[in-house]
């Protein structure tokens, strides 16, 4: 969009900034709807319940069911098996469960159509309701590595770059889904359900609560291609190094892979009103 220039009534050209706006000013818009949203947020009882609790209420669950799993002969630890399983608890409800109830809810109360009315696009305006459930889930994430590595006496993690890779590609891959998610979500009742499959699914597969290295080497090689899985991976490889430099660009690979295909369903069938 080019900027034109127009005459106003004193004689003066005047010139149209609106294509400067969405250039210049895309932070500041963001910034605002965020801090909208996360008003919201922190008014919603039951999603900040969500977003601030359970993961780590799941988390010490997660210790129980280490403290029982034989981790012999998979180079794990119970540290190791619940740090990166910690993240897993934020990622999928912190962000993924939490911001499938945003954008619907949203939808369903006409906000994202009067948003598309304004100067926001697109991406502003899904990036800025995703980004308080993301800060939150990066801070508590943090808090969970740093606490829980004291505590279970695991000691900094030898390759911080696979550590932060993980994080970081699981909140843009949660966020994605979440938004794809919301597609096929008729109503916000339907949005506590709708994120069941992907969560048992990683629950089951993804080395949340058991290890890969525990299952049979067929099993474990299907369930290396679900979507949180190279996430795991990476976060676990931060402590143990298990991932090989080959092993390391298929997990990258992979979990890039999933948030493109999220992306593309959130293009193609992304609703901004109710469904009638």
């Amino acid at each position: 969009m080019s900027g034109t220039t127009t005459t106003a009534p004193a004689g003066k050209p005047v010139r149209n900034t609106r294509a400067a706006a969405w250039r210049g000013l895309s932070a500041r818009r963001v910034r605002a709807l965020a801090r909208a949203e996360l008003t919201l947020l922190v008014r919603n009882r039951s999603a900040l319940f969500i977003a601030l609790l359970l993961p780590t209420v799941m988390a010490f669950s997660l210790k129980s069911t280490a403290d029982q799993a034989d981790l012999s002969g998979t180079g794990l630890s119970v540290g190791t098996t619940v740090l990166p399983g910690a993240v897993g608890m934020v990622l999928l409800f912190a962000v993924y469960s939490n911001l499938v109830g945003v954008y619907v809810g949203r939808r369903e109360e006409l906000v994202l159509k009067r948003l598309r009315t304004g100067e926001a696009d697109d991406l502003e305006i899904l990036g800025a309701a995703a980004l308080p459930s993301v800060t939150i889930g990066i801070v508590q994430s943090v808090l969970l590595l740093t606490g829980g590595a004291v505590l279970l006496d695991v000691g900094a993690p030898p390759r911080p770059d696979l550590l932060a890779a993980g994080l970081l590609l699981g909140m843009l891959l949660m966020a994605t889904l979440a938004a794809a998610s919301s597609a096929f979500t008729r109503t916000t009742e339907l949005a506590q359900l709708t994120p069941m499959p992907l969560m048992l699914a990683t629950f089951a597969g993804s080395g949340l609560f058991i290890p890969l290295e525990i299952y049979p080497d067929r099993l474990a090689e299907f369930c290396r291609w679900l979507p949180m899985t190279p996430v795991m991976d990476l976060l676990r490889s931060g402590w143990t190094e298990q991932l090989s430099g080959p092993e390391t660009l298929r997990a990258l690979a992979v979990a890039v892979a999933w948030t493109a295909l999220g992306g593309y369903a959130v293009r193609k069938r992304f609703r901004w009103e109710p469904r009638r």
